[in-house]
């Protein structure tokens, strides 16, 4: 689906050393472990590997050269377009295992914390305008009561926090997806960035679904290389979905002590797009210590992270947070904090009426033909028992436990009242089956 509102500005590729703002000596020792790791000695292939310009490139090589830790092989390479090889200098190999020591980062030259901040402005998740028909569209497969959608519109488009609470079973998680859906355009996200010399890793494969065109293909690099920074790699907005697993040390850098470099967190991984806390209150840290830790990147748009020397730094916060619980949100959280987050939004079972739809639409999708009679049993004899309260999910249940016992008996697709009674009796444990 595609978003109309949202032309995403591509970073700029780098014009020269100078004006990439990093560390000389930092760019000048990637180059010599990228080389020394991959057995690299073309500047058009060492430029792909390390996302620079050629140009660029070739200007970070002439420099290795001068402070001999290069030398040119003297070998013109005819099947490159008689390009010139370069090799590692004794004093080169000797510099390119201390780096090593030092950090095992090679490849894809870092963005500066700063100039990733000036992208991440570019392509804000709260300049993102969804339309009415967008997010009906994404969560067409959902039958939602109008309300909600007049709640749920301003409440994304704002690109700011959204609780959703109620009863378990009404699809607060699907409704997230849906969101996720809505936001059809793509950002760009950088594969590493740096701040105080230490690489951070941000691509993360599993987070982050690179767009077709743009997949690390090194033909595709070739054609791509001159329309925007290769150091970033073009993908859909990110959705991070954390349930019951969610603990506070995944929202910290993690470090690996034998590669010497951090990975981002989660919600750094995030930016641009969606963070999910499902089933708030499941988590092994009380809900409060957790919605604790998104109150200043929630008020003020940046998030606090630390080194580990202990030196704290700012990294731009530019997420959607949605936490979803089947708690009442006075149990869980005190005022303060939920006056931190700007969206509640009560998800509740469906009236009669949509759930009846519902029921419809999953027989038809299951091959399974209505019965008026089963119908009017399970209105009138069975949800009287539980209060006339429905839930998204007993249709396809009820469906599935009769379907399931239809195969069993070898008997056609049908419902009848006794089917009815047969899957309702699955769906409850009866008050006193509970040993205590």
């Amino acid at each position: 689906m595609n978003m109309q509102a949202t032309n995403v500005m591509a970073p700029p590729a780098p014009k020269s050393l100078a004006g990439m703002q990093l560390p000389m000596a930092m760019m000048r020792d990637i180059l010599l472990k990228t080389m020394f790791r991959m057995n690299l000695d073309l500047v058009t292939e060492i430029a792909k590997v390390i996302c620079l310009p050629v140009p660029v490139t070739q200007e970070l090589v002439d420099l290795a050269r001068t402070q001999r830790l290069l030398e040119a092989t003297g070998t013109l390479n005819a099947n490159n377009g008689n390009e010139m090889g370069y090799q590692l200098t004794d004093a080169g190999k000797a510099r390119a295992l201390d780096a090593v020591a030092q950090s095992e980062y090679f490849g894809a030259m870092p963005v500066p914390l700063d100039v990733y901040r000036e992208q991440v402005k570019r392509q804000s998740i709260r300049n993102i305008q969804v339309t009415r028909d967008q997010l009906t569209a994404a969560m067409g497969h959902l039958i939602l009561p109008g309300e909600l959608l007049d709640h749920l519109g301003p409440a994304v488009g704002a690109g700011r926090s959204i609780l959703m609470y109620g009863p378990p079973g009404n699809g607060k998680s699907s409704i997230s997806n849906g969101i996720r859906d809505a936001l059809g355009d793509k950002i760009y996200v950088p594969r590493a960035i740096e701040y105080s010399g230490q690489v951070i890793t941000v691509y993360d494969p599993i987070v982050h679904s690179a767009a077709e065109e743009d997949i690390d293909d090194p033909n595709s690099l070739r054609r791509t290389s001159g329309r925007f920074d290769t150091r970033y790699v073009l993908c859909e907005r990110p959705t991070v979905i954390t349930g019951g697993e969610l603990s506070l040390s995944m929202l910290d850098l993690v470090y690996n002590p034998t590669a010497r470099t951090y990975q981002a967190p989660l919600q750094l991984k995030a930016t641009g797009g969606i963070f999910i806390v499902d089933d708030l209150g499941r988590q092994a840290e009380p809900p409060q210590a957790l919605v604790n830790r998104w109150i200043v990147p929630l008020e003020e748009n940046k998030d606090i992270l630390a080194l580990q020397s202990g030196e704290k730094f700012e990294v731009p916060f530019d997420t959607l947070v949605i936490f979803s619980t089947n708690f009442h949100p006075n149990e869980i959280f005190d005022k303060a904090a939920l006056r931190r987050i700007f969206f509640k939004i009560k998800i509740d079972g469906p009236e009669q009426e949509d759930f009846l739809k519902i029921f419809a639409m999953v027989a038809r999708k299951r091959k399974m033909p209505l019965d008026e009679a089963s119908l009017v049993h399970l209105l009138k004899k069975k949800y009287p028992t539980i209060d006339n309260i429905y839930a998204n999910y007993q249709p396809i249940f009820l469906i599935d436990q009769m379907i399931a016992i239809c195969e069993f008996e070898g008997i056609p697709y049908q419902m009848t009242p006794d089917l009815v009674d047969r899957a309702w009796a699955n769906m409850f444990v009866k008050e006193e089956e509970i040993v205590h």
